[in-house]
């Protein structure tokens, strides 16, 4: 057998690829029609694969634009740690308020001889 025999023999490996190298593909076919099989054939894919990920797209863009709600965005949901951390800052900057408003308070009233 000559070298070129075992090679179209051989099993040819699988390829996988990244979420994102199938959305570039499906954007380049959709782009490119007429080179669509010169596409196909130089990443090792079949129409149906196009056709999958075609489907896959258009479910999610439908579902991620379905979410999405006009008017205000709904408030993140903070870690009851830093609700906690934050709620103790709150307060200490309140006291340091308080304190200099009565300091402010005896100033003012020092300076306009009250």
């Amino acid at each position: 057998m000559d070298n070129g025999q075992s090679q179209q023999n051989a099993p040819r490996k699988r390829r996988y690829l990244s979420g994102e190298k199938k959305y570039l593909v499906l954007e380049e076919v959709k782009f490119n029609p007429a080179k669509k099989v010169e596409i196909l054939r130089r990443e090792g894919l079949f129409r149906t694969d196009i056709l999958k990920y075609d489907a896959i797209a258009k479910a999610a863009g439908i579902k991620a634009l379905g979410e999405m709600r006009p008017g205000k965005k709904r408030p993140l949901d903070v870690p009851l740690e830093q609700y906690e951390a934050l709620k103790r800052e709150h307060g200490a900057q309140e006291k340091a308020l308080a304190a200099l408003t009565v300091e402010f308070m005896v100033l003012k009233k020092k300076v306009n001889g009250e």
